[in-house]
């Protein structure tokens, strides 16, 4: 919760608050998504009795708050936080396709490997860097398709579909290994306290099918999204050079005033 305070107030701090209410009412639903994830009965089943409660968990720390968040968060906002040269040059390369999809990918998977998934549940500290990986890595994947400054740019609209249909090529297979295994990969889980009548091994299927059905209809139904929007954009001649500006929202302010300011020295 001290996060979530804290994270709403740097965003206040930095002006996000005077921003056009649909990125506002995205950045709250992003809090709101981060303590349903984190906090009461959700965060209880998952770290006490049910693996599939741990996945919806994941599933909504890595394909919900995310996009939420870089929705919510203007332009403005951002470029304070890139104001320090070495983390413009951290951006410029993490926010690149290919590292950000390997950012992303490595952690989901490795991370399901059952001796790193165990020593996480048994371990609360080390539990806490995994779900903070998650997030970070997630925020970062999610960068090529909503990046809200011009700066570190979105991909151009068919390839963001690309790019999101190739990242859920890797959760499906991690999915889809933990859905048709047919014995329990995780101890922690066998020996939790079973609730509604779910078998160990029950539950982890549905764990699996969540992550594997689930996390994809997720990424379809956003490459749906960017579809129509692409469609938008190809109606103005512009779709096939790339994102346009006015998509990036607030963002286009601060580049249209420095290009006038650029425009008057000259």
């Amino acid at each position: 919760m001290a996060g979530l305070v804290l994270l709403g107030g740097l965003y206040v701090f930095l002006g996000g608050h005077r921003s056009a209410r649909r990125h506002v009412a995205s950045f709250v639903a992003a809090l709101l998504v981060l303590g349903v994830a984190l906090n009461g009965p959700l965060h209880n089943l998952s770290d006490t009795y049910l693996f599939s409660a741990h996945m919806a968990q994941h599933l909504l720390l890595t394909l919900v708050f995310p996009p939420l968040l870089l929705y919510g968060t203007p332009g403005s906002v951002v470029r304070k936080l890139l104001r320090p040269r070495w983390v413009m040059g951290l951006g410029r390369f993490v926010t690149r396709p290919l590292p950000a999809a390997i950012l992303f990918t490595a952690p989901i998977v490795g991370w399901h490997v059952p001796a790193l998934y165990e020593a996480a549940l048994r371990n609360h500290n080390l539990h806490i860097v995994q779900h903070l990986v998650f997030l970070t890595t997630a925020v970062i994947m999610w960068w090529p398709v909503l990046s809200p400054v011009p700066e570190l740019p979105r991909l151009p609209h068919l390839l963001q579909m690309l790019y999101l249909f190739l990242l859920g090529i890797p959760m499906s297979i991690t999915g889809a290994l933990i859905t048709l295994s047919d014995r329990v990969l995780y101890p922690f889980y066998a020996a939790a306290p079973r609730v509604g009548g779910l078998s160990p091994l029950d539950d982890q299927q549905i764990g699996g099918l969540l992550m594997w059905v689930l996390g994809g209809l997720m990424l379809w139904i956003v490459m749906t999204v960017i579809w129509f929007r692409y469609s938008v954009w190809d109606e103005r001649g512009d779709a096939e050079t790339g994102v346009p500006v006015e998509a990036y929202g607030n963002a286009e302010v601060g580049t249209r005033n420095a290009e006038s300011q650029g425009g008057g020295r000259s």
